[in-house]
């Protein structure tokens, strides 16, 4: 494990980056709900803002942005089924050169797309979620690197998922068949025979992506050079199952979810309450207990008295996490991507998940972060431990799973460092 971490490279300077936190860390989304004290499970939208969309799905029709689609025809199910047509949503950056040889392909967390860098406009609510990574002069250096990034089978920005049309035309939603990580990489697999990449020199990500990254190192060795896993697990937990449980529960449970058939629905008529407690008790686990207390403690929220019924800040500001999260992503969308972190393991049919690892032919880096209760370092622990020579980082941060974004200079000299090692063996 490392204790000094390689020094980052120079990058090009941005805008539309995050607010700086007042001990110095680029923190992401820190804007707090106005005062106002709320009862659970209300549905009226934040103080001064429109009625929450039934879905913020992305739809045809509107704005594309930089978005690029590939119709890669019917994808047979690990769990029995079949979608009789698959299209993925993706983005792209830099060129890729004669020989092929300089492709990234960068997959994203849960509620995250294809956008990872570029500003918010036409087509992309929100900037780049990963524009410390990837660009001019960045860690994965786009004047160099020819860079991927779909958005996932069975998301809901441009990708067959549950708001998709099903064979009728109309939204697949509760319709729409069980995934796997493995259903999802095989969709990726068909991407890069479109784009004609025989061989990915890293395939990169965190989280929900880095389930990913290792199933494809797994299930297409032969196409792989490098592998980034980082903040993730060769196989989800008892622990990790319970706290995904209690989100679909959350989801499921609001009426207005209909089951998953609530498309048709009027704008404040939608799941937004489920979908905006799941995204509350997610975000308990991608913060740290330390950071939370440090930032928040008991302090209230504004004006608000919690012994009349106010909030406490900390309060606030998960409201405000629930409320943002269902004005840009989609219920069906949360339950089916989360079903897939549910079911995922890399050992099954494959001996184990210690004989998974070991069969991994690729580089591999494995970046963990200390803080982290949705992803232990433990976790990060046995996948280092499982690849053959693959090298593991344990990075210190308050921040807690969302280290992984916020990190930015560990993590990106940690890649950086990488990629340059790998092309210097060529």
């Amino acid at each position: 494990m490392s204790t000094t971490p390689p020094r980052p490279p120079e990058r090009s300077t941005r805008t539309g980056g995050p607010a700086a936190h007042p001990g110095g860390k680029h923190v992401p989304d820190l804007t707090l709900s106005p005062a106002r004290p709320r009862t659970l499970g209300t549905r009226a939208p934040e103080t001064g803002r429109p009625p929450v969309p039934a879905s913020a799905a992305w739809r045809d029709g509107d704005p594309v942005g930089r978005r690029q689609f590939a119709d890669l025809g019917p994808l047979k199910l690990e769990s029995g089924g079949r979608l009789p047509a698959v299209r993925l949503a993706y983005e792209t950056w830099g060129e890729l050169n004669e020989d092929g040889t300089n492709a990234v392909l960068v997959l994203h967390a849960l509620t995250g797309d294809s956008h990872v860098t570029g500003e918010a406009g036409d087509g992309h609510p929100t900037p780049g979620w990963w524009s410390s990574m990837v660009g001019p002069g960045a860690p994965i250096d786009t004047d160099r690197w020819f860079v991927v990034a779909p958005n996932v089978l069975g998301g809901c920005q441009g990708s067959t998922g549950p708001a998709s049309p099903g064979p009728d035309g109309l939204p697949w939603g509760s319709r729409f068949p069980l995934l796997t990580v493995r259903d999802q990489v095989a969709a990726e697999v068909r991407l890069s025979d479109l784009l004609g990449i025989d061989s990915w020199a890293l395939v990169i990500g965190a989280s929900l992506g880095g389930l990913r990254v290792l199933e494809w190192a797994a299930s297409a060795p032969e196409r792989v050079e490098s592998i980034a896993a980082i903040a993730t697990a060769a196989q989800t937990s008892g622990d990790q199952i319970a706290g995904f449980h209690t989100q679909l529960a959350a989801i499921r449970a609001d009426p207005h979810y209909r089951d998953g058939d609530y498309y048709d629905a009027p704008d404040g008529d939608g799941p937004h309450v489920g979908l905006g407690l799941a995204r509350q008790i997610a975000h308990q686990t991608y913060r740290s207990p330390l950071e939370l207390d440090t930032r928040f403690g008991r302090i209230p929220q504004g004006g608000e008295e919690p012994l009349e019924g106010g909030r406490f800040a900390v309060q606030s500001y998960l409201d405000h996490h629930g409320d943002k999260l269902s004005r840009r992503f989609d219920a069906n969308t949360y339950v089916v991507l989360t079903r897939t972190m549910i079911t995922h393991d890399l050992g099954r049919d494959r001996g184990g998940v210690s004989a998974a690892l070991g069969s991994v032919t690729a580089r591999a880096l494995v970046i963990a972060v200390d803080s982290d209760r949705l992803f232990p370092p433990a976790q990060s622990e046995r996948i280092a431990a499982g690849i053959p020579g693959a090298s593991l980082h344990t990075i210190h941060s308050d921040y807690g799973h969302d280290g992984f974004l916020i990190e930015e200079d560990l993590v990106g000299a940690y890649v950086h460092e990488f990629l340059e090692q790998g092309a210097e063996r060529r």
